[in-house]
């Protein structure tokens, strides 16, 4: 008997209907012979529903009080799913997060995952039952009620198949895989048979919202089998692995996009070290991701300093800046907002110099102006206007040809 771990999101576990669809397949997956442990997502809209009422009562509600809140909608659905497959003749068992031995670090809204105590889930696969666990959740070793951040089911499962030396963890949503680029926007985009570890968690981290980077950190380091998959449609989806076995034709593999980009300019700083360290260090602290980020020097022995946040990430960011601006000795920081990242992605990238050049070129000849740019062995990145962001997607899916990506076979 094997091991598998099913996740379903929101989209999945979105009405009673499709709860009771989620039941029969993960049904059909116990009837193989499997153990299996489900994690799930809050129906549907349920948590930025959550969200809006606290934000109602206030416009800066208390992280703690926000994790006690948010965490209510995944025991909704983990409860539904459990009363679903005992109503079906199956014995199921639903735990929240903390139920279930998920310790987290002691930080609300974007806990990282630190161990799990697995005893409890592997007496009930032992006894047969399924296990259900709410995804996005955990406790700290206070006892304190701790989220994982948006997107935080996919960590969760991925954690637990890792913690329980799973033989695959299933991920299945709303779409029938991993695409060269989102399908919603752009019609051309097909899907992979396959991405490496690597390939994804670029894609995840620029702006693809099939995955949540850390759940594929998770499978990379632990080398757990992936799977996206449709939850409504019977159809084999995207392999997730260490090395790609198909399409290798593929110098770039995807086009991720990222909307609600701000760039952030510090002007007139003394140009040291110091500087870079306390400006990065202090919006570290405050869990201010930055991104693309670049220096100039200019005369004087000064030098400007540029980098790209969220857009939902400013207030806070002037704020923590402007608090140390006598320790910094700054001049003014100016901000540019309604900006997007456009990027592409592709281990083939390594071995085929001239793939950046081609890019920006095909992005000049649309006329499409660059603002910042960054790079790895593997992607590039570049900040375009957020107007310009689909046509840029647009013509890039195009110049690198994938549209014409190899399909994997309907059924393996």
């Amino acid at each position: 008997m094997g091991l598998i771990v099913q996740k379903f999101g929101g989209t999945s576990v979105g009405s009673i209907e499709r709860i009771l669809n989620v039941a029969d397949r993960v049904i059909e997956e116990k009837n193989r012979g499997n153990g299996v442990v489900v994690v799930v997502s809050a129906m549907g809209k349920t948590t930025d529903h959550l969200v809006s009422m606290a934000k109602e009562i206030s416009k800066n509600p208390s992280k703690r009080e926000m994790d006690m809140l948010l965490t209510t909608g995944e025991q909704t659905t983990i409860a539904l799913l459990s009363i679903a497959l005992q109503e079906k003749g199956y014995e199921a068992i639903s735990y929240t997060g903390w139920q279930a031995g998920i310790i987290t670090e002691s930080v609300h809204s974007s806990a990282r995952i630190m161990d799990i105590e697995t005893e409890k889930i592997k007496k009930n696969l032992n006894e047969e039952k399924i296990v259900i666990v709410a995804g996005f959740q955990g406790v700290t070793i206070d006892g304190e009620i701790t989220t994982l951040g948006r997107g935080g089911s996919d960590t969760t499962a991925v954690a637990l198949a890792a913690a329980l030396k799973a033989d695959k963890c299933d991920i299945y949503t709303d779409v029938t895989g991993v695409f060269t680029t989102d399908p919603r926007f752009i019609k051309d985009a097909r899907k992979l048979a396959s991405v490496s570890y690597d390939e994804m968690l670029e894609l995840a981290n620029l702006g693809a919202g099939v995955l949540h980077p850390r759940a594929v950190e998770y499978a990379k380091n632990y080398q757990v089998p992936l799977e996206v998959r449709s939850s409504l449609v019977r159809e084999s989806g995207t392999i997730i692995e260490e090395e790609v076995s198909v399409e290798q034709n593929l110098v770039v593999r995807g086009v991720a996009f990222e909307d609600e980009i701000t760039r952030v300019s510090v002007i007139g700083l003394p140009n040291s070290l110091k500087s870079l360290s306390t400006i990065f260090t202090t919006l570290a602290t405050n869990r201010i991701n930055v991104d693309i980020i670049i220096q100039s020097t200019i005369e004087g022995n000064g030098a400007n300093l540029s980098f790209s946040i969220k857009s939902s990430d400013l207030e806070e960011t002037l704020s923590v800046l402007s608090a140390v601006k006598e320790t910094l000795g700054y001049e003014r920081i100016e901000s540019e907002q309604e900006l997007a990242k456009v990027s592409i992605v592709g281990s083939g990238m390594i071995s085929n110099p001239g793939v950046a050049a081609e890019m920006f070129e095909v992005l000049a000849s649309n006329n499409i102006e660059v603002k910042m740019v960054s790079t790895s062995e593997i992607k590039v990145s570049a900040v375009v206007s957020e107007k310009q962001m689909i046509p840029a997607v647009n013509s890039l899916h195009r110049a690198f040809q994938l549209s014409e990506a190899l399909l994997l076979s309907e059924y393996r």
